[in-house]
């Protein structure tokens, strides 16, 4: 399903004409309003009246997080603060967080791409949504909310947290569709087992699942577990919050990008050259229709790749694969990068595993060390000790092989890793 189709089905040549005209109005927007902006591409030598195509853009200076704190809280603004009708941060674990404001037209357009990515995810006005995300300063709760309620849909704010509510919310009120972190999805397939529910006897058909990276192993333990459609959304707090791209359901590859919205480049993430379209890079975004707060060239330091041939549900919009991780958060184990989400998917690949896991890492003298404890299934778990040990060998010699990093595989219970009602964390890194 298509919620509009005036811009999600525009022919290329016309989605990049509109994309142009809205490129230039937003780059001279911050040049002449934003005194960090006019400074910075002054320095780069970049002039916002001289741009003529698209691939001009690659003249102008990335715009970093780093940027957004230093200009704490309101530097980066375009308009007056009676305009900012909403403001938002990311939370910030040093130092200041990062604001973001909104008017009353960014708000709409925040409703709308996420009025298209629930859409697509196959919702509609006859559908009751359950969002579990956070409501408050996080931007994934109100941004499902109000997606949700755009397409007509009855909407439940639950937030996070009270699981044991969140399942009767399920049950009580018939909800079709729920929005949360995918850890959080297996969190509440647990719960509900321990009420003597099965969850696949419920009426919901689909999960909207975000916030945090996830593997196409992990997608197929939810569907499996709750007997769902799981579909992936992405989205960040500096460019909107969710909704800045979202699976269809008749494809489930890649996530449509609103790019009517959202210029989307990818880039080397050391050397920040622009990499040609389908390599893995970083994902570097500019907002081309935000008014309070408009970035450009702003480094997510999300690792993904851009797929763009055509999708079967119609919509002419280029997809981002699975975002595989952070730059930021790679993990260099002895010359080797590992991300968490590869060593998900060589874990979840095994029977009796379940998705639920922490990376210990450690220096021992002058070399690293990599600890993985992962839970396996009650009744393997208490069968006999050499089965433990040759599972324990046989997914150390499937990280080594397919990663080509060793680790120490530790076999834990079910329920002894602890659990997150928000994105999890899956890294102990002990030589910071």
């Amino acid at each position: 399903m298509i919620w509009n189709n005036e811009f999600e089905t525009l022919p290329r040549e016309a989605l990049e004409a509109l994309q142009l005209k809205r490129l230039k109005n937003v780059l001279e927007r911050v040049y002449e309003t934003v005194p960090f902006y006019k400074k910075r591409f002054d320095e780069a030598g970049a002039d916002p009246y001289a741009v003529r195509t698209l691939d001009d853009l690659t003249n102008f200076p990335f715009t970093y997080k780093t940027d957004l704190r230093d200009n704490y809280p309101c530097g980066l603004f375009t308009v007056p603060q009676d305009q900012v009708v909403r403001l938002h941060a990311s939370s910030g674990t040093t130092g200041k967080p990062t604001v973001v404001g909104y008017t009353q037209r960014d708000v709409e357009t925040w409703s709308e791409v996420m009025a298209r990515s629930l859409t697509g995810a196959g919702l509609g006005k006859h559908d009751v949504l359950q969002v579990a995300f956070g409501y408050g300063l996080f931007t994934g709760g109100l941004g499902a909310h109000y997606g949700g309620e755009k397409i007509g849909a009855s909407v439940i704010p639950a937030s996070g947290g009270n699981s044991k509510r969140q399942i009767m919310l399920l049950k009580d009120l018939n909800v079709t569709g729920i929005c949360c972190t995918p850890s959080y999805a297996l969190n509440l397939m647990d719960i509900a087992a321990e009420l003597g529910e099965d969850i696949r006897d419920f009426p919901i058909k689909v999960g909207v699942f975000g916030a945090e990276p996830w593997t196409d192993e992990m997608r197929r333990t939810v569907e499996e577990g709750w007997g769902i459609d799981a579909i992936d959304i992405y989205g960040l707090s500096e460019i909107i919050g969710p909704g800045v791209s979202c699976e269809c359901l008749e494809a489930k590859r890649g996530m449509h990008i609103n790019e009517d919205h959202f210029l989307v480049e990818v880039i080397d993430p050391v050397t920040g050259r622009v990499l040609p379209k389908g390599e893995v890079g970083e994902l570097v975004f500019t907002t081309i229709t935000k008014e309070a707060m408009p970035l450009i060239r702003y480094r997510t330091r999300d690792l993904s790749r851009l797929i763009t041939q055509p999708c079967k549900c119609g919509r002419t919009f280029h997809r981002m694969e699975k975002v595989m991780g952070r730059s930021d958060d790679m993990l260099i184990i002895r010359g080797v990068n590992v991300f968490p989400s590869q060593i998900e998917s060589v874990l979840v690949s095994r029977k009796g595993v379940l998705p639920h896991y922490m990376l210990i890492v450690d220096r021992i003298g002058t070399l690293d060390t990599l600890e993985v404890h992962v839970e396996v299934e009650g009744d393997f778990f208490f069968d006999e000790v050499r089965k433990l040990q040759e599972l324990e060998k046989t997914l150390e010699k499937d990280i080594k092989d397919i990663i080509g990093v060793t680790a120490k595989i530790k076999l834990v219970e079910p329920k002894s890793i602890a659990r997150f009602e928000g994105k999890a964390q899956r890294v102990i890194d002990k030589r910071k």
